[in-house]
């Protein structure tokens, strides 16, 4: 069996609305049925994780896929892994200090972050925003991702600061509860009225931020934000002109390579490197860990309907037209040639 152990469903949409869903596909397409996997999720409980784990592992399973909500306690429930013989497999987010054999399949994350901060700047630039003064809001500190996006984003906006084009207002502690990121953007701003651009590193952040936007009457394509994760709150709020971009990862070519992954390791072959294509420096333990990166793309109005609509309608996943075209939205719609 091969089991897959999810964190939550609040710091993402994506857990419940991509990757259980592409994972099964991928699974099934591959030839496995219902008892040879097992989708769980944590709900945000690091104890949950482990006791799903233990049960994956009891029930026979000879390979985990882990996304864990915190390096800690994924590492302890890798070496435990290990120790009874089952393969891991790092889902997503890198568990650092798991162990030097392990394999991760995940983005490029500092290129997510570049693409990030590149859609602030080209942003900025579209809306006119005159003199920026930005906030940079991170993902919490203790993921491994989070810190990837930030180097990522932060040598895309460093240039910036250094010729004085762009002020830096702060960096707060970061996080990935939208309803801390509201307090958080709420404290900011209220301590800096000068704030007019705020990277934010996923949708359900900026969608936090946004709220204290509009409560603020602030007009829309006057304040930039940004995101990752191309959520239907996310989309909506690009089309609305709150948002920036998103960072769309397409979840199924990842859950497509983990599932290939965890097919050959499952049958006690090496991958081929046509699939672990890269590494991934794991400064907790100083080794490189086999990688299989796939490729993220900015979307905005401009090529949302030929990359995330045009993909939700072939696979069957993911925000549709109808999803997103409601709440006033049609005419934005139409303008972005999704329909």
């Amino acid at each position: 069996m091969i089991g897959v152990l999810l964190p939550d469903t609040t710091t993402s949409t994506r857990y419940v609305q991509y990757d259980a869903p592409f994972l099964k596909k991928a699974f099934e397409s591959a030839g496995l049925t219902a008892d040879q996997f097992k989708i769980d999720n944590a709900q945000g409980s690091a104890a949950t994780m482990q006791t799903q784990a233990d049960a994956d592992i009891n029930a026979g399973a000879t390979v985990l896929l882990i996304d864990p909500l915190d390096p800690g306690s994924g590492a302890a429930i890798e070496a435990k892994a290990e120790q009874q013989g089952v393969k891991v497999i790092d889902y997503d987010r890198l568990v650092s200090g798991g162990p030097a054999d392990r394999y991760y399949v995940s983005f490029n994350n500092v290129q997510v972050g570049q693409l990030i901060g590149k859609g602030e700047v080209d942003c900025i630039s579209a809306w006119k925003v005159t003199n920026p003064n930005i906030l940079i809001m991170d993902g919490d500190p203790t993921d491994n991702n989070a810190k990837l996006f930030a180097q990522g984003y932060n040598g895309v906006l460093a240039p910036h600061f250094s010729d004085g084009s762009y002020t830096k207002v702060g960096e707060p502690p970061g996080t990935w509860t939208p309803s801390v990121a509201q307090t958080t953007f709420e404290q900011q701003y209220t301590a800096h009225p000068n704030i007019n651009a705020v990277v934010t590193p996923n949708d359900d952040n900026a969608n936090a931020v946004i709220s204290v936007l509009q409560k603020n009457s602030i007009p829309a394509n006057t304040f930039p934000t940004t995101g990752q994760d191309a959520s239907t709150a996310g989309l909506q709020n690009i089309l609305k002109g709150y948002q920036c971009g998103t960072v769309y990862k397409p979840v199924y070519a990842e859950a497509q390579a983990a599932a290939a992954l965890a097919l050959y390791l499952r049958a006690g072959q090496t991958p081929p490197s046509t699939l672990v294509n890269s590494t991934t420096k794991d400064s907790e333990i100083n080794k490189e860990i086999a990688s299989v990166y796939t490729t993220p793309v900015w979307v905005t109005t401009d090529n949302m309907a030929d990359t995330v609509v045009k993909d939700s309608g072939i696979t069957g996943v993911g925000p549709t037209a109808s999803d997103l075209c409601t709440g006033g939205l049609a005419s934005a719609c139409t303008a972005a040639g999704i329909s």
